[in-house]
């Protein structure tokens, strides 16, 4: 199984090209699909990679490709990119949200397996995650062929229930707050062992000091959340771009 970071030397800048951005307080500008973004070098790096929230692109902060980049460009492709090769630029592009998604379950699978409490599923975890990366390792053409959410619907119950084996043993009153509208919510210092924030919306939401030991964030969105002072001791599925799109930091106010 190839590895679920991202590593942008090994990708020709696929997250930089592939998608469309809209002007925004995530993007400084709006970009086509398939367009470069006008931040990207000629060696496939981002030009302004260290001030991208100063000028205006905190959304490339947190996003995460969990590997897609780079396994496109070295394995689907061979090494190949769009700009020597524009004839496979089409095929590359489309295969980056197929891939993405399918890397991103992958990330969730290996979480799932290091849970004590879900030992009991360890056989069908790992038998998912083998046909997961079986699956990503397919060419151009069976990747733009797959039905990905279909798959996913077919994978997440197994998540939701190692989920919910590892919160059962949190204690507090593991609220379900799944897909939940919580912009701006205020519950600092709250009991919030076990909860499940699958899906839900915690934008500005006020998180400092809460108790979040074995709290479920599969899918939430965290941007501007405050979690200074939170517990997140066995907090999870808390994905790298989660916390990087979150307030963790001494610095901020």
């Amino acid at each position: 199984m190839t590895g679920l970071a991202a590593d942008c030397a090994r990708c020709a800048a696929l997250c930089c090209v592939a998608p469309a951005f809209a002007r925004s307080s995530d993007f400084a500008i709006d970009k086509p699909a398939g367009q470069p973004c006008r931040n990207l070098r000629d060696d496939f790096l981002c030009g302004i990679h260290e001030k991208l929230p100063e000028r205006g692109f905190p959304g490339c902060v947190v996003f995460d490709c969990f590997g897609a980049g780079q396994r496109i460009t070295q394995e689907t492709f061979g090494g190949r990119d769009w700009r020597s090769a524009p004839e496979i630029a089409g095929d590359m592009f489309a295969s980056l949200p197929v891939m993405r998604q399918l890397h991103e379950l992958m990330w969730y699978l290996t979480e799932a397996l290091k849970l004590d409490e879900a030992r009991g599923l360890r056989r069908d975890l790992e038998a998912a995650l083998a046909e997961t990366d079986r699956m990503a390792g397919g060419s151009a053409e069976q990747l733009r062929a797959l039905d990905v959410d279909a798959y996913r619907n077919r994978v997440n119950p197994l998540l939701r229930r190692a989920s919910e084996l590892a919160r059962a043993r949190a204690g507090g009153r593991r609220s379900d707050h799944s897909g939940a509208q919580l912009i701006g919510r205020r519950m600092r210092g709250a009991d919030l062992r076990g909860a499940s924030f699958r899906g839900a919306l915690l934008i500005g939401a006020d998180l400092r000091d809460a108790d979040l030991r074995r709290a479920d964030f599969t899918g939430a969105d965290l941007r501007g959340t405050d979690l200074r002072g939170a517990n997140l001791t066995d907090v999870l599925f808390l994905t790298p771009s989660q916390r990087r799109a979150a307030v963790t930091g001494a610095d901020h106010p």
